[in-house]
């Protein structure tokens, strides 16, 4: 797959004026480390990833790219109305929500113009190459609360039953001590916000079920919850009503390269 966007120096707008969406909730913690490491380079060293409606106001260039590196190819573009193209447009935050909120807070305290400024990507709904996975949630301890789940002959079994799942129905895969199970809730839930009931002690996150599944047949953790990834249009429809999702909601792949531009601020 090719996805292809546009690199730009976007203005951090504030939540509240509705150019800019969320999400997904943020913690407190990585925001304080983003924010040291800003006060420190005074520039941005990765983009955010945005995503908007329509489709893009350029086009990739029929020539050889001015950069590549590592199959990241970067190609000039003339200004030429891509400005004037996205005002009117709001953007959803796909990826960077903590370093966006951490540029709000480095323009607060830097009070220059180019500290308004974050290094953005803009990827249109429309691009085929735009891919969502799911991101798993592993637990150390049994979590306090408890989804129930329809046990199921295997993993496999399992997981073809939760892919059969109606999309407008919440639906995980529950894994414990060898064994599965299907949970499924009512309508107009999302998947991600039916295991949010587990709550967060002891979780962590990873976008493979074989590293999931292997963490509590290993020892390492005794529940893994097993996701699908979640519609694109979920969570447009989530940030366009000023709703947020639980963190790690979406793993948009591949990751944008770190280090290929940089933004002073």
């Amino acid at each position: 797959r090719t996805r292809e966007g546009l690199v730009a120096a976007l203005k951090a707008e504030p939540y509240d004026r509705r150019v800019v969406l969320p999400h997904e909730r943020t913690h407190r913690g990585p925001k304080e480390g983003r924010l040291r490491l800003l006060r420190e380079v005074q520039a941005q060293l990765e983009p955010l990833f945005f995503l908007y409606e329509g489709e893009p106001p350029a086009s990739r260039p029929d020539r050889e790219p001015d950069l590549e590196v590592e199959g990241a190819r970067l190609w000039r573009l003339p200004p030429d109305g891509i400005a004037q193209a996205f005002a009117g447009r709001q953007l959803l935050i796909a990826d960077g929500h903590h370093r966006y909120e951490t540029a709000l807070a480095y323009h607060e305290e830097a009070g220059t113009p180019e500290s308004a400024y974050v290094l953005a990507v803009l990827v249109s709904l429309e691009d085929p190459g735009l891919m969502i996975f799911p991101t798993h949630r592993v637990f150390a301890k049994e979590p306090r609360q408890e989804l129930p789940a329809e046990d199921q002959p295997g993993l496999d079994e399992a997981l073809q039953a939760l892919g059969r799942v109606p999309e407008n129905r919440a639906a995980a895969v529950v894994y414990r001590d060898g064994r599965a199970g299907l949970t499924v809730d009512g309508e107009g839930e999302l998947d991600v916000a039916l295991v949010d009931r587990l709550g967060h002690e002891g979780i962590s996150y990873t976008p493979d079920p074989q590293e999931a599944v292997h963490a509590v047949d290993s020892g390492e953790a005794e529940v893994a919850v097993l996701m699908r990834p979640t519609r694109i249009e979920d969570v447009f429809a989530v940030a366009q009503r000023g709703e947020t999702m639980p963190q790690k909601s979406t793993y948009f792949y591949p990751k944008l390269v770190s280090g290929l531009l940089f933004l002073p601020l």
